[in-house]
């Protein structure tokens, strides 16, 4: 690292906070990564390359579709979009075949159809995918990207020791609040220092990023979604504390509308990513969604869950024979809870929980099925709650308290039959 980029990280202040009144919910939107990966050969695959087609593509799709309505407003744009040199002048380029009209105008018709521009660079040199990384031109890319009004930007963490991001993530963001820009800024930062078996500082990255991934990249495949659920499981009592309103975890992009996951494996994720108050990143191909992801991505139940105004993260509050739940707080006093099953074989069975098993207070409740398949139910604290899974599937319940007071839980006559049976 040079000595002019060290003098700037001592003139910079630990104590200057993110300043950008963004990402009060968790942010909504679309990206090209988990999809599109880094597809340029846009002659063999006119479709799928990363270019100004396929983002203007998917801007009439999220509107035409619903996403937009439904609150997915970030479209953004991962790596492999550069050129592989500067220009002379030193600021970035846009690959002038696959981005032929520039930036500026690309962001102009995402801006003409209510939508935000995204974009993606690197903290190191280069880039993960090798193109020109940020470092050394910090303030000139960040002007770039002002220039271009670019609404969120996602800074990886690719070719630079992840010792020197305690200083540098916090450095750039303060770049970006001095532009008076509202510019949504997503991390890297602890995703890459998890990696190295360090232990992230989450109390400095949730003063200084809107949100930061913290693990592995998520995969196609619903290996990959439970290995993701039971790590953030494992590690939620020192990330949970971090998130709030303006500042959350990412478990990464839904893989919803993909290959990899069946209908009920992408129920899981739409309902765990909701109860970890996580960002909803669709990365999927939205020409070609079929019917039954779309419905699960445009649930507006389930979003509501995760845009709760509470903003506070769910846990997993039991693990055991396969069986996982998670809870998570709402405002006025309800509660979301997601019952996933990690079975494989091809049975649904029943499972039987307590209020305590479930960590609800205890009182009486009105239950919603958020996905919509069964009536509204009663959950009392003397009855266990039933619950028929199917193998790698998901029930995911609102809990709505009927009474203020517990000592109204006597004066409740119990309907027969509010169960599942077996």
């Amino acid at each position: 690292m040079g000595l002019v980029w060290l003098l700037f990280f001592c003139g910079v202040s630990s104590t200057v906070a993110l300043d950008n009144g963004l990402a009060l919910t968790p942010p909504m939107g679309w990206l090209t990564w988990e999809r599109f990966r880094c597809i340029i050969d846009c002659k063999t695959y006119p479709m799928e390359c990363i270019s100004e087609n396929l983002i203007k593509r998917t801007v009439d799709l999220m509107v035409s579709d619903g996403y937009r309505d439904a609150g997915y407003e970030y479209v953004g744009i991962d790596d492999c979009w550069l050129e592989k040199t500067r220009g002379p002048d030193g600021r970035l380029v846009p690959d002038r075949e696959r981005f032929p009209s520039g930036m500026k105008a690309l962001a102009d018709y995402i801006h003409s159809r209510e939508l935000k521009f995204g974009i993606y660079q690197d903290y190191g040199n280069l880039t993960c995918a090798g193109y020109p990384g940020v470092l050394g031109y910090e303030r000139l890319d960040i002007d770039t990207f002002v220039s271009w009004d670019a609404d969120y930007i996602k800074l990886d963490g690719c070719y630079i020791e992840p010792t020197e991001m305690d200083s540098g993530y916090p450095a750039f963001g303060k770049l970006l609040n001095d532009t008076g820009r509202p510019i949504l800024y997503s991390c890297s930062w602890p995703a890459y220092q998890e990696d190295k078996k360090m232990l992230p500082d989450y109390a400095s990255i949730a003063h200084h990023c809107n949100l930061w991934r913290n693990w592995d990249d998520i995969d196609d495949s619903w290996w990959s979604l439970e290995r993701i659920m039971d790590w953030f499981g494992d590690n939620q009592d020192r990330l949970a504390p971090y998130a709030g309103p303006g500042h959350w975890n990412d478990p990464d992009m839904l893989l919803i509308g993909n290959f990899g996951l069946s209908e009920d494996q992408a129920r899981v994720q739409m309902a765990v990513w909701s109860v970890l108050a996580a960002p909803l990143l669709i990365s999927a191909d939205l020409a070609t969604m079929k019917p039954e992801f779309r419905r699960i991505l445009l649930n507006r139940d389930i979003i509501a869950v995760d845009q709760d105004p509470l903003g506070k993260q769910g846990l997993r509050v039991y693990k055991e024979k396969k069986i996982a739940i998670w809870t998570r707080e709402l405002s006025q006093g309800a509660y979301a809870v997601a019952f996933v099953s990690h079975r494989t074989d091809g049975a649904a069975y029943v499972y039987r929980y307590t209020l305590k098993d479930i960590k609800l207070p205890e009182q009486i409740y009105d239950v919603q099925d958020l996905y919509h398949e069964e009536p509204h139910r009663i959950a009392t604290p003397n009855e266990e709650f039933a619950v028929k899974l199917n193998p790698t599937g998901v029930k995911f319940y609102k809990f709505v308290p009927r009474f203020a007071k517990n000592e109204d839980l006597k004066e409740v006559v119990l309907v027969k039959g509010n169960s599942l049976g077996n």
